[in-house]
């Protein structure tokens, strides 16, 4: 099933669902209805065939939450072509690295975004630019030019199954980031998992608060509700504030918010939450880490009708791989719950083999809705995704079919819902001239769970500040990458084959966390 199938079924006559219900909303802005979307992403799609489009062309979107990012996507996809999702949080340096690793050939992109790589278009191996407003380089189109185009003659190219929809960029141990690739069975795969073991329905009106180029925004939740004739709330990009998030939710009618750990407990603080009518909302899903127990608890005790639903996933393998069922949160905080429909889990040791029960490894997934591979990365595909399975990288146990997870193999900090490999920030900070070495680590923090701190030792008769570190690290890569913390020392802890012994680092440091 390819994904159009979401927008082509509301139009046939076989339907269970109305098209003109509401599909899509921008807050408390604009509503578009399914009839709507299929229409404006059909008009989309003929102007990308103009302009030479073909299947498997890669299209990249650097965009913020919008209306158009949606009609974009569903365009890109239903004409065979691959999206390339962009985080737009990313720096100049960042997005050109996937633009050009992914050969992206035509790119949607935002104002501010197109001119974030303005410096760096003749490095930039794109042809053709769209901007999504007015802009003043007479090369660059607009999404007004390519949607006024009207070639009815042009022949509309249908992708199988198997082809490849999307590449989603993912951090990578090796300091640059690998693109995942998602087929479009994957994508459509993962809903129909999703509406089983949600039993999303047509009258579900979900709430996203993430970025739409984040699976967590997308393929997970808002696509299996589209699929169902639901109703799918997002918002515009920017400072998240929870208590407008909230009215948002009340007045759309909201019955199922989805927010991460950190955004629960800035709603359980709100001093404004018992005047916000959440009376529909029925479940709160939540994922990326795992819900403190006190939150867990105070949700039970305010909202003694809504049940949490904590996920656990990845984008290579799975984005939500296991889940937990009515009141399982309530029962066993510590858990991510069983396995999806159409799902398994394994615990493995580092040599591969199954471990028994209750013993801890690394957690092993494999699904209908893994990522096909890694976009010309042989090596990386061949050593995560082994005989179907993908290797998360995570490790955790498995208890009377119950998983919970106990940490991390590979060295990735996870900040605000973000992965942060130390690596990648690592290359950054040794690329400054007065560093010798540097080690990248995280430390507990109140609102981000964790946050980076830079371990640094500088050549000798240097002076360096704190402020010009992260000044450099922000002329280089996403701001939520940067360290929250540097500290310098006269040598980093090694074994005798020189590896970094970060954990004594993170016991050193882990009173940072507290001083904020």
């Amino acid at each position: 099933m390819d994904i159009d199938y979401l927008l082509r079924q509301p139009l046939s006559g076989t339907a269970r669902f109305d098209a003109d219900r509401p599909a899509l909303s921008i807050g408390d802005g604009e509503t578009i209805t399914y009839r709507e979307l299929a229409s404006r992403s059909r008009r989309r799609s003929r102007g990308l065939l103009a302009l030479g489009v073909i299947p498997g062309d890669r299209v990249a979107l650097m965009m913020f939450n919008s209306m158009d990012y949606w009609v974009s996507y569903f365009a890109i996809t239903r004409i065979g072509a691959i999206v390339v999702r962009t985080n737009f949080r990313l720096s100049g340096e960042e997005l050109e690295y996937a633009l050009n690793d992914s050969g992206t050939s035509l790119a949607i992109a935002d104002r501010e975004l197109l001119d974030r790589i303005a410096d760096r278009r003749g490095q930039i191996d794109v042809t053709t630019y769209v901007c999504t407003s007015a802009h003043d380089d007479p090369a660059v189109l607009t999404l007004a030019d390519i949607d006024s185009i009207d070639d009815s003659e042009l022949a509309e190219p249908r992708p199988l199954d198997s082809d490849a929809a999307m590449i989603m960029y993912t951090s990578g141990t090796t300091g640059r980031p690998k693109g995942a690739v998602w087929t479009h069975s994957a994508t459509t795969w993962f809903c129909a998992m999703q509406v089983i073991d949600w039993q999303l329905q047509s009258d579900t009106v979900i709430f996203v608060a993430g970025p739409l180029y984040h699976v967590g925004a997308m393929e997970d939740y808002s696509l299996p509700t589209l699929a169902v004739g639901g109703h799918v709330v997002f918002l515009e990009s920017g400072a998240f504030d929870i208590e407008s998030a909230l009215w948002v939710a009340s007045r759309r009618g909201v019955t199922d918010l989805t927010l991460f750990p950190s955004m629960i407990y800035q709603m359980l603080q709100l001093q404004a939450l018992s005047t916000i009518d959440l009376s529909r909302v029925r479940r709160i899903f939540t994922g990326g880490d795992p819900l403190l127990p006190w939150a867990v608890e105070k949700i039970q005790e305010l909202f003694p009708r809504v049940d949490v639903i904590q996920v656990y996933g990845l984008t290579e393998g799975t984005p939500i791989a296991a889940c937990g069922g009515p009141g399982d949160a309530f029962a066993d905080p510590g858990s991510v719950g069983r396995a999806m429909a159409f799902c398994e889990i394994s615990i493995r040791g580092d040599d591969g083999e199954v471990l028994d029960d209750g013993e801890a490894g690394e957690i092993w997934t494999r699904s209908a809705a893994n990522a096909r591979e890694y976009w010309n990365k042989p090596e990386a595909t061949a050593e995560t995704f082994v005989d179907g399975w993908c290797r998360t990288g995570d490790l955790g146990t498995v208890r009377e079919g119950r998983l919970t997870v106990t940490g991390r193999k590979k060295d990735m900090i996870r900040s605000g819902g973000e992965n942060i490999y130390a690596r990648e920030v690592e290359d950054v900070l040794m690329r400054h001239p007065d560093v010798i070495d540097a080690a990248a680590i995280a430390v507990p923090d109140p609102k981000y769970r964790e946050v980076v701190c830079a371990v640094i030792v500088l050549r000798e008769d240097c002076e360096v500040s704190a402020e010009d570190v992260v000044a450099h690290c922000s002329t280089h890569m996403a701001s939520y990458k940067k360290p929250r913390h540097v500290v310098f020392v006269d040598a980093l802890p090694r074994t005798p084959s020189a590896k970094i012994q970060k954990f004594k680092l993170r016991e050193q440091f882990a009173h940072l966390g507290s001083e904020i």
